[in-house]
């Protein structure tokens, strides 16, 4: 009966667990998910976007100068005292004013630049290279965002681990403690040995506390990144370690070069210093336009001198040659020229530093690579040591305090060879970084 029972619980339960399982591991975040959900949330891009809104307005209003203003106008006046004249007409005097005292006008005004000499075409282009340098902007931001979130993600796992790898030393501590107590009640173990068992477990429980704080920092952070509130919970997806071939400094660089985003910024902003002396050589271009105006007004007189209202126009062509402008365009010029030379400068600083980047992640990560293979030599090492400890210890041949010691000395192998493996993927999405990878 009670096998029966168990059983029905056994039915009702597994749905419950099945489902929680698939929960959790549906909830838990990968590097990817968390990339994209922090592009779509984090403030800065939200602000880039208002940014290339603006930006794009910047360009459309310097095609404005494309198109012709057009605007209609109206008024009304009345003038006193207005003149008057008398003349004889077959054999009559007639008076009548030479204005009307009330004057009313309606117009409707077109003007057009038909030809600027390069005037409008250059600030167009100047605009447009400036959306260009916003959008590289917004580029770097990601990356600069990616490899803060990459720092703060691998420190979540490795806080995560490390917990783990102390709570299961915490377990078999308290198990040797218990084993050590049955032995002083035999006689076989002293209380000395109980001390030193309980001081070793005191040691992991405060270690646990510090690790446990800082993994409650990372945690906060992540969730500033991602918009949610500091004391969400984070469940991350393990990490599954590869290997990768590292090439060469000079190709690694030559990469870098090519496609990292502080390059494509100092270069755009060469351009845009050279889009911007061209704006200023073109200010004194002549600029030939058309108008042209049409309406109604008042002041007209008929054959029998009465004052009518008309319709009207005029049409013209203007041309506007600058002779003189206090010598602003000469000091623009001199101002665009040394901003352009400065410009070049900040491109070659651009290249230093992305070679001294690309230098250091590349040896940092081949670092890794042979810390990697050390650790895990020391693993297997302190692993075969435990054994053999444990072996001696139950035959009397060490004391509890060696056996304690090469427990931490394993515990610790563990929590090391998952570091080197964590820093070894850390350098790497650093190296790609460096080199301009996109990594999100």
């Amino acid at each position: 009966m009670t096998k029966n029972i168990k059983y029905i619980l056994l039915l009702i339960l597994f749905p419950a667990i099945t489902l929680t399982a698939q929960e959790n591991q549906q909830d838990s975040l990968t590097f990817t998910d968390i990339i994209s959900e922090v592009f779509n949330n984090y403030p800065t891009f939200k602000k880039a976007e208002k940014d290339l809104v603006a930006v794009d307005a910047k360009i459309g209003l310097a095609k404005t100068a494309y198109l012709p203003n057009v605007d209609f106008s109206s008024s009304y006046s009345r003038i006193g005292p207005t003149s008057s004249i008398t003349m004889p007409i077959n054999g009559e005097n007639h008076t009548f004013s030479l204005y009307p005292e009330n004057v009313y006008n309606a117009k409707v005004s077109v003007n057009e630049d038909i030809y600027d000499f390069g005037k409008t075409a250059k600030n167009v282009e100047f605009a447009q290279k400036n959306k260009d340098l916003v959008l590289l902007t917004v580029e770097q931001a990601k990356q600069q965002i990616s490899m803060a979130v990459t720092a703060n993600y691998y420190s979540i796992n490795f806080l995560q681990e490390a917990i783990s790898i102390k709570n299961e030393q915490l377990k078999t501590l308290n198990e040797h403690l218990q084993y050590v107590q049955k032995k002083a009640n035999t006689g076989s173990a002293t209380n000395y040995d109980i001390l030193t068992t309980k001081v070793r477990i005191s040691e992991i429980e405060n270690q646990i506390t510090d690790l446990q704080t800082s993994l409650d920092v990372q945690s906060a952070q992540l969730n500033s990144f991602l918009g949610k509130p500091a004391q969400s919970p984070v469940l991350l997806k393990k990490i599954t370690f590869s290997n990768a071939l590292i090439a060469s400094a000079d190709s690694l660089c030559n990469t870098a070069y090519n496609n990292r985003s502080e390059m494509k910024l100092a270069m755009q902003k060469e351009e845009i210093a050279k889009s911007r002396l061209a704006v200023v050589k073109a200010q004194n271009n002549p600029s030939l336009n058309v108008f042209a105006s049409g309406g109604y007004k008042n002041g007209y007189f008929n054959e029998n001198l009465q004052d009518v209202g008309k319709m009207n126009f005029a049409v013209g062509v203007g041309l506007k040659v600058p002779i003189f402008d206090a010598n602003r365009s000469k000091y623009s010029k001199i101002q665009a020229n040394a901003e352009l030379e400065g410009n070049e400068q900040e491109t070659e600083l651009a290249r230093r530093n992305i070679t001294n980047e690309v230098i250091e992640n590349r040896a940092n990560a081949l670092s890794a690579i042979k810390k990697i293979k050390r650790s895990e030599l020391q693993l297997h090492q302190a692993r075969q040591a435990y054994e053999l400890a444990e072996v001696n210890y139950k035959a009397g041949a060490i004391t509890n305090l060696d056996l304690l010691d090469n427990y931490t000395s394993l515990a610790q192998s563990k929590l090391m060879f998952f570091k080197a493996k964590i820093d070894y993927e850390v350098n790497m999405q650093k190296l790609k970084i460096s080199i301009g990878e996109k990594i999100y």
